[in-house]
Parts: C-alpha cells; structure tokens; sequence
C-alpha cells in the first residue's frame, strides 16, 4: 500500500470515528444542559468570557478574531446582544437538538 493510500485510510478512519464522537457529545451536552440548565448557563457564560479575554471568540464566518481585527480585518460591531441573551431567545425554539430521543 502505498504512503498517499495509508494516509487517505487513516483521514477516513479518522473523521468517520469524529463525527461520531462529536456526534454522541453533542447529544449529551444537549442531555446535561436540559437536566441542570442553571449550571449549564453559568458555565457557559464563564467560557464565552475566558473565550473573549483570550480573544479565541470569532467575529464572523472567516475565523476573524478581535486580534485580526486589530490587522484590517472589516468587523461588524452593530449587533451588540450579548450570547446569552440570544441563547435565551433561542431556546423557545430549541426543540429536540440533540436529533435523537
């Protein structure tokens, strides 16, 4: 088998058994999240806000971070809801998430 072959067999291996990782995990987020909501909330907040004083948070579809934006990256600073309360919004309209019940 050649090198190229092997490396194509390990990438599909691979995303095959990530996808289904990331798959289940999203599942049980959605599980853990709907039975302690409060806590779920809480520590979500403290993440977005580790994420931001990192500045790991992206800004649109481009990756784009508050340090790039620093570089002449075009940002758009007009929608100023805060995640939480667009979470808030959003879960009236959550359903089923994880796909599965």
């Amino acid at each position: 088998m050649k090198t190229i072959d092997k490396r194509r067999a390990y990438s599909e291996k691979r995303a095959v058994w990530l996808r289904n990782y990331q798959r289940a995990r999203a599942r049980a987020l959605t599980r853990l999240a709907q039975q302690y909501p409060d806590q779920y909330k809480e520590l979500l907040e403290q993440e977005r806000l580790a994420d931001e004083s990192m500045a790991k948070t992206w800004l649109d579809v481009t990756g784009a971070t508050s340090i790039s934006s620093s570089l002449g990256v075009p940002t758009d600073r007009n929608n100023d809801t805060s995640r939480s309360e667009q979470a808030d919004g959003d879960e009236q309209n959550e359903g089923n998430v994880g796909g599965e019940g």
